[in-house]
């Protein structure tokens, strides 16, 4: 007979591998989680401020970096309680909010960089019309459809797995997540697997075949023109090509490790694996898009420097 039990706290197994490293971990972690929010702040703040960067490219940016709150916000705080404490046990709503929270971030991450990389497209190939196929009303339309379809498919996933019944309640990771749930279950998850499967090819496939067919017809419109033209292409679209291969490496390592027999390797790469793609993208992407676009530089600079000025006198 199947030990079927209504679990109403789950319990996050992989933090009782932290042990001494638990105060050292800690400190790391808030300072990471600070640096995020100020660094990601700051980006949003000054596009905001400056109307020479109220333009569709630099709108992206500042929703990739609310994004980054989002996400981290959805991770970090209760990451950094479960560092100190001696229970990791989650309740089942907190759980599934958790799943919610940062799986949408991970989707919206993709989906917001498949419209800059149409966007920087029409700005490379078809730059007469872009004013035209870019307008403030198209940017909204995308830029909603970006947050909105991760949400309605998360909704129809999540609404399947809340009601699995459950043969235990580890969960071999540092964060509640879908996969792990899944494999807790005392039923067979066959229909589950396929509308993920099904899911995924929708809200994640056709996103990146957008961005790489993007990106291959910029390579092509720059390789026919002058050497100046391939520099100003290049400084307009590295920071975005940078970004989608960083959420590519870390989004393929956790999906990757859901699929490998975790006790058989090293407990702290298993950690890192598996939080990569939530800390790595919202630290390096403003630390991107601020160094390597002139404009945003520029204008951080300033600010930074007016607020200077004011301090001495």
């Amino acid at each position: 007979m199947e030990n079927r039990t209504v679990y109403f706290f789950l319990n996050l197994t992989m933090f009782e591998n932290v042990g001494q490293y638990r105060y050292a971990a800690f400190v790391f972690c808030l300072l990471l989680y600070s640096f995020i929010l100020s660094a990601n702040l700051v980006l949003i703040l000054v596009i905001l401020r400056e109307r020479t960067l109220h333009q569709p490219m630099y709108i992206f940016i500042a929703y990739l970096s609310i994004n980054a709150l989002y996400g981290s916000s959805g991770f970090f705080p209760r990451f950094l309680v479960d560092l100190l404490s001696d229970t990791h046990l989650i309740s089942r709503p907190a759980c599934f909010t958790q799943i919610y929270v940062i799986y949408t971030y991970g989707i919206n991450e993709l989906t917001i960089l498949s419209i800059m990389a149409y966007d920087r497209y029409i700005a490379v190939c078809h730059p007469l019309h872009y004013h035209t196929k870019m307008n403030m009303r198209k940017v909204m339309i995308m830029s909603a459809l970006a947050w909105l379809c991760p949400a309605c498919n998360l909704t129809v996933t999540l609404s399947m797995i809340v009601r699995l019944p459950l043969c235990g309640n580890n969960i071999q990771k540092v964060y509640c997540a879908s996969w792990n749930i899944v494999k807790l279950s005392c039923i067979s998850t066959a229909v589950n697997g396929l509308v993920a499967m099904l899911g995924a090819i929708a809200i994640a496939y056709l996103p990146f075949s957008l961005i790489l067919y993007t990106y291959l017809r910029i390579v092509i419109s720059c390789w026919k023109g002058s050497v100046e033209v391939r520099a100003k292409v290049l400084q307009s679209c590295l920071p975005h090509v940078i970004s989608f291969v960083i959420y590519s490496i870390t989004s393929f390592s956790d999906a990757a490790l859901s699929r490998q027999n975790i006790n058989e390797m090293n407990k702290f790469v298993v950690i890192i694996l598996s939080i990569e793609y939530i800390v790595i993208p919202p630290i390096l992407n403003p630390l991107v898009y601020g160094l390597k676009l002139p404009e945003i530089r520029r204008q951080i600079f300033r600010m930074l420097f007016s607020k200077t000025k004011m301090e001495h006198n």
